[in-house]
């Protein structure tokens, strides 16, 4: 499997309703680093798998849209639409996502979103 394809069903895990954060975590290398712009970054997959699983359990994913997908060698980017129900709130989010692979897993994570977007779809307004 490319790299593409691993970080393509990587984001086909955030289709189900609620996404199991032992199986997201399994994408990860042991010593992955998370950065979810601009909150604070992770590290390791056991801390990844805490907060990934924290988060699908606070809202109902509705799954995340490619829009495009780009990869040169092991760094594969894409722009997504990631999509959630979080307190009664129907997020539609654009982002930029950036995934380091080594060997075959997420070795480095880091996504890039509006702050400002995200608290007015949270807020409903």
């Amino acid at each position: 499997m490319d790299n593409t394809e691993i970080v393509r069903n990587f984001c086909a895990e955030w289709d189900a309703p609620a996404p199991d954060g032992e199986q997201l975590a399994s994408y990860f290398t042991e010593d992955a680093f998370y950065h979810n712009i601009p909150m604070d970054p992770i590290r390791g997959r056991d801390n990844i798998q805490t907060t990934l699983g924290g988060m699908a359990a606070m809202m109902t994913s509705k799954g995340w849209v490619v829009l495009n997908i780009v990869a040169e060698g092991d760094v594969v980017m894409t722009e997504r639409i990631d999509k959630f129900d979080a307190n009664g709130n129907a997020v539609a989010l654009p982002v930029m996502g950036v995934f380091e692979l080594r060997e075959g897993k997420i070795a480095s994570w880091r996504d890039y979103f509006d702050l400002g977007t995200f608290q007015r779809q949270m807020s409903g307004s």
